[in-house]
């Protein structure tokens, strides 16, 4: 006589498979992310890395800055051009989880990423590089700020003060942000679901994993200026 499942045990042995998955299925959402997040931090080493290099053969001085300069310009300009020589990677700019944002689709259409947009998921700050009246550009403009040349003996703190950032930090959410301490409406859009890597003007990286975090660290070279 043939024996064969019943339709009882057919639908019970689907009940348990639909039961694993639902419990393992999360499980492999998070190992993802976190291996995005190590992806992310591995990048942000190597630019900090790129960087140091740059600084040593330019008598100590730090690269020009340059913010939102769009891809889509006849001329594209930004930190990840001064240091690519040593680093010959475009791609380490961009980070895993740079799903872009509401300000960056709006300004430069068609794209969906930071990187697409402007060449870089990272975040370069002002004042903790050289820049250049005329030259530095800002949103595609060249900036009117007065020209102020960044070096090594520049920083009081240089393991505390962030030269670039993820561009997206979780606590930017103005759901979570009411007070509009880290940014605006119509600007954040979720990354890396636990916090994002940060570049040090000592050369070093680390993920940040809390608000505090980040608002203790400096955005100016004479560490006077915090998040």
């Amino acid at each position: 006589m043939k024996r064969a499942f019943t339709l009882i045990e057919l639908l019970v042995v689907i009940a348990i498979i639909a039961t694993l998955a639902a419990i393992l299925f999360p499980v492999f959402a998070q190992a993802r992310e976190k291996a995005r997040q190590t992806s992310c931090l591995s990048n942000a080493r190597q630019i900090g890395l790129g960087v140091r290099m740059y600084v040593q053969d330019y008598d100590e001085t730090f690269p020009i800055w340059h913010a939102y300069s769009k891809k889509t310009a006849a001329i594209h300009y930004g930190i990840e051009i001064d240091i690519q020589p040593y680093l010959k990677n475009f791609q380490i700019f961009k980070c895993p989880d740079d799903s872009g944002g509401p300000f960056q689709r709006m300004d430069v259409p068609g794209t969906a990423s930071y990187f697409a947009a402007y060449g870089s998921s990272y975040y370069f700050e002002r004042r903790c590089f050289s820049v250049v009246n005329g030259f530095s550009i800002s949103n595609n403009t060249p900036t009117t700020r007065a020209t102020s040349i960044v070096s090594d003996p520049s920083y009081a703190r240089p393991a505390e003060s962030v030269l670039m950032r993820d561009e997206m930090f979780p606590w930017f959410n103005p759901a979570v942000d009411t007070a509009g301490y880290w940014g605006y409406q119509g600007f954040y859009q979720a990354w890396h679901a636990q916090g994002g890597s940060a570049i040090f003007a000592d050369g070093h990286a680390k993920f940040l994993v809390g608000a505090g975090q980040l608002r203790m660290l400096f955005k100016d070279p004479a560490a006077t200026v915090n998040y």
